[in-house]
């Protein structure tokens, strides 16, 4: 009974057809992506010779549109988003939009996302329709808070590119910044002028996703950076002055992790 049943093993086995071999190619390869933000993006800033927008050219073919300009805020990225229009159409495939920590080192009011108002709407079930008074919630659109230009700005990205992938980035870690003694600005450790960490900038980003259907790649939690252990200098610009733009070492520990995030994600539909 034994070597009857290794031998329809065998037959089995040697009937099975050969799996085909496939080569990986990686969905954002060869993509042409537009970059929307700060100086963490501005390839003018000094920080470093090579933004991880670069080192992700390299490594997968991508055509990069750099919009991003040092020391914006959110409120700036609907220009960025007209800019990259008036120059490229929707010849894109996606857009990136890193920003926020100028928002928070400004101080500008985290804010909320919506109002409410009690409104009348026609709704049934199992019976006739009839006009019942509900809440109501809208999107605030202003640029006095940082949720506001949240809503506004993707508001605006998102009705000039329906079709494309858009992509959030929160925020990463807050180092010591001292260039001089006009531009001071401390750690993350300490709260800004409204009260407020930098967390709460980096939790809005995260809701922002489901509030307006976008993907968001959490760098704050996965890149690695953390400039609060001195340990950690050694990705940043200047350990002296800049604890805040990484450099180059920096700048691709980024790339590598924002390479294997973009997997999970379609760059195209």
């Amino acid at each position: 009974m034994t070597k009857r049943f290794f031998i329809l093993l065998t037959c089995l086995i040697l009937t099975v057809p050969a799996i085909p071999q496939t080569t990986f190619t990686h969905p954002w390869k060869g993509k042409r992506v537009a970059y929307l933000g700060d100086s963490i993006t501005d390839p003018r800033n000094s920080g470093s010779k090579k933004k991880y927008w670069g080192f992700l050219q390299d490594w997968l073919d991508i055509t990069p549109f750099v919009y991003g300009i040092s020391g914006r805020q959110w409120n700036d990225i609907p220009n960025q988003a007209d800019k990259l229009h008036q120059e490229h159409g929707y010849d894109v495939d996606a857009i990136l939009i890193f920003c926020g920590t100028n928002d928070f080192n400004n101080s500008v009011p985290v804010g909320e996302w919506y109002t409410e108002s009690n409104e009348q709407v026609y709704a049934a079930r199992g019976q006739m329709k009839t006009l019942q008074t509900r809440k109501m919630r809208t999107p605030i659109i202003t640029d006095s808070t940082y949720r506001g230009r949240i809503n506004k700005a993707l508001h605006h990205v998102k009705k000039l590119y329906p079709t494309k992938q858009i992509v959030l980035l929160t925020p990463i870690h807050r180092g010591y910044f001292g260039p001089n003694d006009k531009n001071v600005q401390p750690t993350e450790a300490y709260q800004n002028k409204c009260g407020e960490y930098v967390d709460a900038y980096v939790q809005s980003l995260k809701e922002a996703g489901n509030l307006w259907a976008v993907p968001v790649i959490d760098w704050n939690a996965t890149c690695g950076l953390y400039p609060l252990l001195e340990e950690h200098l050694q990705y940043f610009a200047k350990p002296d002055i800049d604890q805040l733009h990484p450099n180059d070492k920096g700048q691709e520990r980024m790339a590598k992790t924002l390479f294997y995030q973009l997997l999970t994600l379609p760059a195209t539909f």
